[in-house]
């Protein structure tokens, strides 16, 4: 049988992924009121982007976005696995900063992400460290989040943010996050801590924005920020998650968290919400992070950001 070949079943349909068959439930379920797209559409996006999407999240505990009504109902957020949850989905447990555990679901395999979707699981967030290290991060990430929806500030945002950590010696990727803005993505190898990992990531998003001020601002309260750009760096922390790369948004048009090369973002005709759900193919053509650089150390780099902080 083929892996993405489809059953009609008494309660919806089937879908073969990965060696194993996941029932969709209610597939005519709508969860994309304005556009029609349906539970069973999003079971097949998923599907398809699999072969892409899993090495993104595998061995990472995921918080998961649910819908089960549709995007036009608040929806909820879950870290602990429910218990009927087939026991082929990997779980790991790890504890909270206030005392006690969360039971995590790890999405290693395309079955794991099409049962997902068919628990109305529109958006998984991803751990910036994995299951095995939970508190040494493998990622750090820059969220360039826009003070209106002008997308051409935040393009050069993040190509200021790229030169800058090319100077410091850590290369970078870039993805859109499907709703408003961009994650600069830079890979670690995992050697330091969270606290270091957010200290760095405050003191760069400071140097960048001292040397825009006009532009560019780490100001957390939306009022002082007077239209200029927010660079978040607060998901920098444990137990934090950022929105997937592939993953798709709870938002009209159904959009995608889409992996970008810096070639993308030096096109003025870029914007967050390109990529959707019904352009999967056009999303896969190519492989943005085909090449993406392998995790760097912080501790060269914080010598130099130290002595660019004190030339300022």
């Amino acid at each position: 049988m083929d892996e993405g070949r489809r059953l009609v079943t008494a309660g919806g349909r089937t879908i073969r992924a990965g060696g194993r068959t996941v029932e969709i439930h209610r597939p005519s379920k709508v969860l994309f009121p304005g556009d029609g797209f349906t539970k069973g559409d999003l079971a097949d996006y998923y599907r398809g982007v699999a072969r892409r999407m899993v090495p993104q999240v595998r061995g990472r505990p995921l918080m998961l976005e649910r819908h089960p009504g549709g995007i036009d109902d608040h929806g909820f957020i879950q870290k602990d696995v429910p218990r009927y949850f087939p026991r082929w989905v990997h779980r790991v447990e790890l504890p909270k900063q206030e005392g006690g555990t969360v039971t995590y679901a790890v999405c290693d395999d395309k079955a794991t992400l099409v049962y997902l979707a068919d628990q109305a699981c529109i958006t998984p967030h991803r751990f910036l460290s994995t299951a095995g290290h939970p508190d040494r991060p493998d990622r750090l990430i820059v969220d360039l989040d826009p003070a209106g929806h002008d997308f051409g500030p935040v393009r050069t945002a993040a190509l200021l943010l790229r030169d800058l950590l090319d100077d410091l010696g850590l290369p970078s990727t870039v993805m859109t996050t499907g709703s408003r803005g961009l994650h600069v993505v830079v890979p670690l190898d995992a050697r330091a801590g969270f606290d270091e990992t957010r200290a760095f990531a405050r003191d760069l998003a400071t140097l960048l924005a001292a040397r825009h001020p006009d532009t560019l601002t780490t100001e957390t309260r939306k009022q002082a920020r007077r239209g200029r750009l927010y660079l978040d760096v607060q998901r920098n922390a444990y137990a934090q998650t950022a929105v997937a790369p592939y993953a798709v948004r709870a938002l009209p048009g159904a959009p995608v968290a889409a992996p970008l090369t810096w070639e993308d973002v030096e096109d003025p005709d870029l914007t967050p919400r390109r990529w959707t759900i019904d352009s999967v193919d056009e999303l896969l053509k190519g492989n943005p992070w085909r090449h993406a650089p392998r995790g760097r150390s912080l501790a060269p780099a914080r010598e130099h950001l130290d002595a660019m902080l004190r030339e300022e």
